[in-house]
């Protein structure tokens, strides 16, 4: 019983220490940083825009941090010309 109790003990604890960290990895993902404007964004809020920013400049869709430096600098420069960027 005591070993099973440790265990436990055990398991409880590295729930606890894990816990804020995976919940923080969340949350690092939901914004992105524009280098251009030095401002952050909720990606979770700019999904649409990209998505309509790939439709205007004929692009095909991928993922935002798989397109060249360039191509992210066009979609930041379209994307502040919008009238609510934050």
């Amino acid at each position: 019983m005591r070993i099973w109790f440790r265990n436990l003990a055990s398991l409880a604890l590295a729930a606890a220490v894990a816990s804020p960290v995976l919940m923080t990895g969340c949350a690092v993902h939901a914004r992105v940083y524009d280098p251009y404007y030095r401002d952050y964004h909720a990606w979770s809020v700019e999904t649409p825009y990209d998505e309509q920013w790939e439709r205007d400049s004929h692009r095909d869709h991928r993922d935002f941090n798989k397109r060249n430096s360039d191509e992210q600098k066009e979609y930041w420069d379209w994307r502040h010309k919008q009238g609510d960027h934050h």
